[in-house]
């Protein structure tokens, strides 16, 4: 069950736009990716293929799809598909690492960072977890400082991680490294060789069904325990589904959850999707329609947060404006009071002047 699989041939080349337009359809001015990504017309198609198998007796091997999203995403970040364990959420995998620390030992983390990546840091009880300002984040580690917790890119508002300084600092007093990509996979590139964990939910940026998640792992696992090993985790799952497991996967698979196969099944595709438009293209793509809305704001007399480089704009004291957007067609979010847009693959410059307008209204 963990070995790699061959890289899609996609045929002909198509232009980014031809093939994003063949894949999505949104009836709304829809600038919410932060939040929920869409699904590709492949991976609808494919859900639907593998629920109907499932009805009528004749399931498919959907943990084909499972190596197969890991195997993509493993591509996506740079490093084999051994070192990549499959699961559900962030909070699980972050959990994970904060089992593996020792009684007192100091967990640096961005101020207000994501809940499901500091929430577990601080439920063990026994560490010292000291949050900073994210642009104060490298320059805070400490000799003493034995893990580093912070997300690529912010939820509420969009700022990006100095992950280059963040890396040599962590480096340069011996910490550990956990970074949560799930704001910036799918379109901010990210080698995560450079870091020992990283972690991302897939239901956002690379558009798959919610109950995907990944946590890449040193190529030695990390010192981790396998705490949630169940048979699927085994070296030979199928010879290891009754009594304790008696050898665990040699690969990072033995820190999988038992997978959501559906959920996996249409990760398959939607990855595959992100993998042959590549990451370069929508970071090029989501980040030139994030400058136009801020260029756009200025003119409305409006500052968003400071956080150039990124798709994710946030606009403070606009978070109430939500409930009006939404009953003129255009989703976004409000997060700490912030107006929240995120401009994806299948936005437009056309959406970015919606926005624009309804916000002018």
């Amino acid at each position: 069950m963990d070995g790699e699989v061959p890289r899609p041939h996609s045929g002909a080349m198509e232009s980014f736009e031809t093939l994003v337009r063949a894949e999505f359809d949104p009836k709304t001015t829809y600038l919410n990716t932060a939040s929920t990504g869409l699904l590709p017309v492949r991976t609808l198609a494919a859900l639907r293929e593998v629920a109907e198998s499932a009805a009528a007796g004749q399931p498919l091997d959907m943990f084909a799809d499972v190596e197969a999203s890991r195997a993509a995403f493993a591509r996506l970040l740079g490093v084999p598909a051994s070192r990549v364990a499959t699961g559900s959420s962030v909070a699980t995998f972050s959990g994970l690492v904060a089992a593996s620390l020792p009684a007192g030992a100091e967990v640096l983390t961005a101020e207000a960072d994501f809940s499901s990546l500091v929430n577990p840091l601080h439920m063990r009880g026994d560490l010292k977890v000291r949050s900073v300002p994210l642009e104060r984040i490298a320059e805070s580690v400490r000799p003493d400082t034995a893990l580093v917790a912070v997300s690529s890119v912010q939820s509420a508002d969009g700022r990006v991680a100095d992950l280059a300084a963040l890396r040599d600092a962590a480096r340069a007093h011996g910490a550990r490294t956990l970074v949560d990509a799930s704001q910036s996979n799918g379109w901010l590139p990210l080698s995560a060789g450079d870091f020992d964990f990283v972690t991302a939910v897939g239901y956002k940026w690379v558009l798959c069904p919610r109950g995907v998640a990944f946590l890449v792992v040193p190529p030695d696992l990390g010192g981790l325990t396998p705490l949630f090993a169940g048979w699927a985790s085994g070296e030979h799952p199928w010879e290891s589904c009754y009594g304790p497991v008696e050898e665990l996967a040699h690969s990072a698979r033995r820190f999988d959850e038992s997978p959501a196969l559906f959920s996996y099944t249409g990760a398959r595709h939607s990855l595959a999707l992100i993998e042959e438009l590549g990451v370069e293209a929508v970071h090029a793509h989501d980040t030139a329609l994030a400058d136009r809305f801020r260029e756009g704001l200025g003119s409305l007399g409006h500052e968003p947060v400071p956080a150039p480089g990124s798709a994710i704009v946030s606009v403070p004291g606009l978070g109430h404006r939500q409930g009006d957007l939404g009953r003129a067609g255009v989703q976004v979010s409000d997060r700490a009071g912030n107006l929240r847009a995120a401009f994806h693959l299948y936005n437009t410059e056309a959406d970015v002047d919606r926005l624009l307008d309804v916000l002018s209204g």
